[in-house]
């Protein structure tokens, strides 16, 4: 079925546009609201109130959702959370995901405290990247962004990660006073190793509508910090659509990036949306949410009404960050557990 706003391209699979002319090709499904660290940018140290069972998509809408916008031209799914793995049989809803016809890369976000016995699993499913969460080096560092001792177990994942030969992408948020010093630590991990270092610019979803950062630590400085202990860093050429500016240093393995999330410098090119836990569609990370799929879902919708509200609600995408979060109902509030990454 042709659809007015699909195009088709050179393997005769259609094209989502959006309002703005960008290809939307890329899913963001959380499949939790659940996470066993407790980092202070992220959510408040008593957690957030997680949603009830009954409100978060189950598997099996989960999987509709993947197959409904494939057909449309979705060809990449990253699972994040939460953190994917605490939800039980995760792994077997990835591998139905590689399974559908259309998705060419599935990849995940974890904090690295559960994912190593999935390691073996992952690698005979398909999945080349991984991106890792974490921000430090430093053990003592680490229980204090985190809450948890857990440092031990996601550093020991990193290098099983590397060993079983996934792309890493280690994501590391930049805060002022908390972990500035370990900028240079994480990128001598390139050095040795074929991993992708990205910090990224704090932003405002920890759970409790406050700590909205003074951006102190921008992506400029972060770069003229990197440049300082490195002269010789210089650009690459960036993939399409990629979120991150990426630099290399002559003599490493790896490369370093810079995610510019709250200057929000990479909007013009932006091919993801994001799925909720609990079903939510975002078509950009600083909406509120801009329909209930799983209300859709369980009021019975058919999977042809479905695709036309998709293709309906992408032809109203906000331009960039800027104006989605000025289109919210209310502030920012939410935990970046609940949106998904």
């Amino acid at each position: 079925m042709e659809y007015e706003n699909t195009k088709s391209h050179s393997s005769e699979r259609p094209v989502i546009y959006d309002n703005h002319g960008r290809p939307i090709t890329y899913l963001r499904l959380a499949v939790t609201d659940r996470c066993n660290l407790r980092c202070f940018y992220c959510m408040p140290e008593e957690g957030v109130k997680y949603l009830a069972k009954s409100k978060v998509l189950s598997y099996e809408e989960m999987l509709r959702i993947v197959r409904v916008l494939s057909e449309l031209g979705i060809r990449k799914v990253r699972i994040t959370g939460g953190e994917p793995f605490v939800r039980n049989n995760i792994i077997h809803l990835m591998k139905e995901i590689t399974e559908l016809e259309g998705i060419e890369e599935l990849n995940i976000t974890t904090n690295g405290i559960l994912t190593g016995k999935y390691i073996r699993e992952m690698k005979e499913m398909g999945v080349k990247s991984i991106n890792l969460s974490l921000d430090t080096l430093d053990k003592q560092r680490f229980f204090e962004i985190t809450r948890r001792d857990e440092f031990d177990i996601v550093y020991k994942t990193l290098f099983q990660l590397i060993e079983a030969g996934f792309s890493v992408k280690v994501n590391a948020v930049v805060m002022d006073g908390k972990n500035t010093d370990d900028l240079i630590p994480l990128t001598e991990l390139a050095r040795h190793h074929p991993v992708s270092i990205r910090f990224i610019e704090e932003m405002p979803f920890n759970g409790e509508g406050s700590h909205y950062p003074t951006l102190h630590w921008n992506a400029k400085r972060i770069v003229e910090t990197l440049r300082h202990q490195y002269p010789d860093l210089y650009k690459l050429e960036d993939e399409k659509n990629s979120t991150s500016y990426n630099y290399h240093i002559p003599g490493f393995k790896g490369n370093v990036g810079v995610i510019a999330a709250f200057t929000r410098s990479f909007c013009g090119t932006c091919n993801r949306i994001r799925m909720t836990a609990q079903g939510e569609l975002k078509t950009c990370l600083y909406d509120d949410g801009v329909l209930s799929i799983r209300d859709l879902l369980r009021a019975g919708i058919s999977d042809e009404e479905l695709k036309t509200t998709f293709l309906n609600i992408f032809q109203k995408r906000a331009k960039d960050g800027f104006e989605a979060e000025a289109r919210r109902s209310s502030s920012v509030t939410e935990s970046m557990t609940t949106i998904g990454g």
